[in-house]
């Protein structure tokens, strides 16, 4: 029986409840119950395969574009089911932004990129405001202020996933998923990363994949341990780490397995 933290449902703005997921005939997830509270980040952590991705995306739907991928159970967004029959996918995603572990900006200008998803949206405000704002927000400003016509691909790598970053946020979702955003950074990128995560707690959920379990307990407030599919332990990322309740998680954050 997995170790998991009590979080209130005033409290939690995503919710799974006995939360599966089928690849054809493999269930890569099994039977998951997380509660994610607001304004916190949210690592997950546990070694390759073991599903930490496929139940970041089901977050947001992304799971949907899978060819023969399935669910089973709920997953909840301030109370509605995300996959009741009628519900918006793109909606959905709208509301809870994706960053995926390699950069993927448009070819397009670094202002286009950022100003795509609200002008598709129907975004009828002060755009110039809205994309420094993200651009701001994600720490990128005083880097390409003065280049917003400049093509995006011609920003380094942590500059790019930093404005993919901001180009999550230019449409104002609630919710940031990450999915090993600075894995293929240098350290340097991958630090203001993690400066950024601390920083967008303060207005957004951040849930953050990760390898790396220094990262982890770096930037989050709550860690989830998975392993082969199950949640094993999930509670704040201090005591976690430091007198972890489940004998799986000690040994996957001593290195003896992972």
């Amino acid at each position: 029986m997995a170790s998991i933290t009590q979080i209130p449902d005033e409290q939690a703005v995503l919710r799974t409840r006995d939360l599966s997921v089928y690849y054809g005939e493999s269930r890569a997830v099994r039977d998951i119950s997380i509660a994610i509270p607001a304004n916190q980040a949210i690592a997950f952590i546990g070694p390759s395969g073991c599903g930490k991705s496929t139940l970041l995306r089901c977050f947001n739907r992304m799971n949907d574009l899978v060819p023969g991928a399935r669910i089973e159970g709920e997953v909840t967004y301030r109370g509605p089911n995300l996959y009741a029959p009628g519900v918006d996918p793109v909606e959905v995603r709208r509301r809870i932004g994706m960053v995926f572990q390699k950069p993927n900006p448009f070819p397009k200008s670094i202002y286009e990129n950022i100003a795509f998803g609200p002008r598709i949206n129907g975004y009828r405000g002060d755009m110039d405001a809205l994309v420094e704002r993200s651009l701001r927000q994600a720490a990128l400003w005083d880097e390409v202020k003065d280049r917003l016509d400049s093509s995006a691909l011609a920003l380094s790598g942590g500059q790019q996933q930093r404005l993919c970053i901001a180009r999550a946020l230019a449409v104002e979702p609630e919710i940031v998923l990450m999915d090993e955003p600075a894995s293929a950074l240098d350290p340097i990128a991958t630090q203001k990363i993690e400066d950024l995560i601390y920083h967008l707690k303060q207005d957004y959920t951040v849930i953050i994949v990760t390898h790396n379990m220094q990262q982890a307990a770096r930037v989050s407030d709550m860690t989830a341990f998975l392993y082969m599919g199950e949640l094993v332990e999930y509670g704040p990322t201090q005591g976690l780490f430091t007198s972890p309740r489940e004998e799986r998680t000690e040994a996957y954050i001593t290195g003896r397995f992972g």
